[in-house]
């Protein structure tokens, strides 16, 4: 946990480009995102390292999901082509 006095990351800025991803995951990424500096001020260290680590898992979630959607869709459009572009020259 963090010692008092030791800098903890929001992650806004990642939690914020979560939303491109995939925004579903991105509400709870900003949400613990925000914690961090208001859990600071009164001096609940463990709580905001607590809230960083929240805020950084569900980023991280948030990429992954909307990444893999991303190549999902990109294949399915691909496969799309490919299949009407060989029904069109038959």
């Amino acid at each position: 946990m963090a010692q008092p006095g030791a800098p903890v990351s929001n992650n806004m800025t990642a939690s914020i480009i979560s939303i491109f991803f995939f925004w579903p995951l991105a509400i709870p990424a900003i949400m613990n995102a925000s914690k961090v500096n208001e859990r600071l001020a009164v001096g609940d260290y463990n709580g905001a390292q607590t809230a960083s680590e929240e805020s950084k898992k569900w980023s991280k979630l948030a990429f992954i999901i909307g990444g893999v959607l991303y190549v999902l869709c990109c294949a399915g459009y691909l496969l799309f082509f490919v299949i009407l572009a060989s029904a069109s020259t038959v």
